[in-house]
């Protein structure tokens, strides 16, 4: 089975620390690497993660303040020196179309690399393929924000004493996975009969905004929510002033939709220490996990 974890780049909210950098987080899931707000800084990061950029193929910016897409055009020019021949899919808030271009296209450089653009104008469905199904929903934080949902592909889970049964061995196995039926010793054989359908599990980011029903509506059952928390509870008039969330907000958003772990990020750089995040969070919900840049969560599959 492939990676399948969380690998925290940054942070930081809008001004870096001398222990936080500007929030960057990659999934690598499924041979891929969803990379999401690169901010200032995010090239250098993954190095200090002993992580490759070219594992990158997909990148997500939530909006076009500068610590959560600063990095995304040096991140670009990485992956053109390295020569990546596989399409970078880059999807980001329709109405920042000229951000993009600025960043992409900032300084000079032969550009080389197939970058596919994806600008997002409403919610939902965003792009799907065999790999993943990509949702979006539109946050409270003042400009145009995108909350974002990766669901994995469902798959067949062959049932190794119904295969026996039925006499399906060998290449047999995966030419009744593409062709969903065969003929075994004289009878026909479904798919159905030898494997049930096990559901993908998805993710959700929800980075820069106040409580809202898309937040909750974009994280429900997710396997992973990574949200921001900028504040504790006792700033909350901050939050509310900047467009943000507290801990604790945050983890109230992970038990209404129901999701498995969370994960804390983006905190102010007035907190020096951010276990206490973790602590207010897991007042309300405690699954809760306050992010340090280079952390590593891993969300294995689901067992039936």
């Amino acid at each position: 089975m492939s990676v399948r974890d969380l690998i925290i780049l940054g942070t930081s909210s809008q001004q870096p620390t001398r222990f936080r950098n500007h929030g960057a987080y990659l999934f690598r899931w499924n041979g891929e690497g969803l990379l999401f707000d690169p901010g200032e800084g995010t090239q250098r990061q993954f190095i200090f993660a002993d992580i490759a950029p070219p594992v990158v193929t997909r990148i997500f910016v939530s909006h076009f303040h500068g610590d959560h897409c600063l990095g995304l055009g040096s991140m670009l020019m990485r992956l053109n020196l390295d020569k990546v021949t596989h399409p970078i899919h880059c999807y980001y808030p329709a109405s920042g179309k000229k951000f993009f271009d600025r960043l992409r296209y900032g300084t000079i450089y032969h550009e080389t690399i197939n970058v596919v653009e994806h600008p997002v104008e409403k919610a939902g469905l965003v792009d799907e393929d065999d790999t993943f199904r990509i949702e979006a929903v539109f946050l409270e934080h003042g400009v145009e924000n995108i909350g974002w949902r990766i669901t994995e592909k469902d798959t067949n889970k062959f049932d190794r004493e119904k295969l026996k049964a039925f006499g399906v061995t060998g290449p047999n196995v995966r030419l009744l996975e593409e062709k969903k039926q065969l003929e075994i010793n004289g009878k026909i054989v479904s798919l159905e009969d030898v494997s049930t359908i096990q559901k993908g599990d998805s993710i959700a980011v929800v980075i820069d905004t106040r409580t809202c029903p898309q937040a909750i509506e974009i994280a429900r059952d997710a396997k992973l929510l990574l949200a921001e928390s900028t504040y504790l509870e006792e700033e909350r008039h901050l939050a509310r002033k900047h467009y943000h969330l507290t801990a604790k907000e945050a983890a109230h958003i992970a038990v209404k939709a129901g999701v498995e772990t969370l994960i804390l990020t983006h905190f102010s750089a007035r907190y020096i220490n951010a276990k206490v995040f973790e602590d207010e969070a897991r007042e309300v919900f405690p699954e809760s996990f306050a992010a340090e840049d280079f952390n590593r969560y891993s969300f294995a599959r689901k067992k039936h």
